[in-house]
């Protein structure tokens, strides 16, 4: 395993820096320790185009055939080599050496493999073959797009039994938004249809990145049809943990990154504010 000359930090999260095809460490803001990473989409395709991504040279498409011994290999390498070697000594800041999570997000949409069921039980299997923390949950960040696949629901139902919980991609609430941001053409009837159903499936966090495009944060039309969007889900009986709402930390690769900032702290708190007073428990990452 490469080495990475320098500590982690929140502000890198190179997919490359451990050498491996489809495992990587990441000091996550979110997280608060070293969450393992996992990347299904070394091809660097998503189905959806977020102007806010960090994965240089992005294209539309799906995740590649995963090998999934290749996969076992390196989750198990690295894993040895966080529980025993001196990999967190050398490479991780002292106030973030916890194993936090594992996480499939990685260059593109995780749930866009085919073989996404068989990569959540394999991740189940090498699990219980190390000395991790009993709080270690198994983390999915996803757009919610393909949650509607038979594949991706049973994996689901297994993360469930592993602690697992999933982070779904809401950054607007209005169709004109969801295609200036995530060049998605996905309805908010179907978005609401996939909430609903990710949340029965298993523990499910909405996540919501938010900054200033061309020097303005989210307009109060936008905001209110969020707040809206949320009620919705509430009165849906949408059991949902609550928002994870996070700036921008890192650069955009997109072409819209000289139009993004991030936006102003009275702002952030504002926002975050607005959605605690409908119940949901947030947790801000400015």
């Amino acid at each position: 395993m490469q080495r990475a000359p320098n500590l982690l930090n929140t502000a890198d999260h190179s997919r490359d820096i451990a050498g491996l095809t489809y495992v990587y460490p990441v000091v996550s803001r979110r997280a608060g320790g070293v969450s393992v990473g996992i990347n299904l989409n070394p091809n660097n395709a998503c189905n959806w185009r977020c102007i806010y991504c960090q994965v240089p040279d992005l294209k539309r498409g799906a995740a590649p055939p995963v090998d999934l011994e290749k996969l076992e290999r390196e989750l198990r390498g690295f894993l040895r080599e966080l529980t025993q070697g001196d990999f967190m000594l050398q490479q991780v800041p002292p106030e973030a050496r916890t194993i936090q999570d594992i996480a499939l997000s990685g260059n593109g949409e995780p749930t866009s493999t085919k073989e996404f069921e068989q990569v959540i039980e394999l991740i189940g299997r090498v699990k219980k073959d190390f000395p991790l923390p009993a709080h270690l949950k198994l983390v999915l960040i996803t757009n919610g797009s393909l949650i509607s696949r038979p594949h991706v629901q049973a994996g689901l139902r297994h993360m469930a039994r592993m602690n697992g919980e999933v982070w779904f991609k809401l950054d607007s609430a209005t169709g004109e938004g969801r295609l200036r941001i995530n060049n998605s053409r996905m309805s908010l009837k179907q978005v609401h249809a996939h909430i609903r159903l990710s949340a029965s499936l298993c523990s499910t966090w909405l996540q919501t990145c938010v900054f200033n495009l061309n020097g303005q944060p989210m307009s109060s039309e936008e905001i209110r049809a969020y707040l809206d969007f949320l009620k919705d889900l509430l009165q849906a009986g949408v059991p949902l943990k609550g928002v994870l709402v996070y700036g921008i930390a890192r650069a955009s690769q997109q072409p819209e990154a000289k139009l993004l900032s991030r936006v102003d702290r009275v702002w952030f708190d504002q926002f975050c504010g607005k959605i605690r007073k409908l119940g949901l428990e947030v947790k801000p990452n400015y």
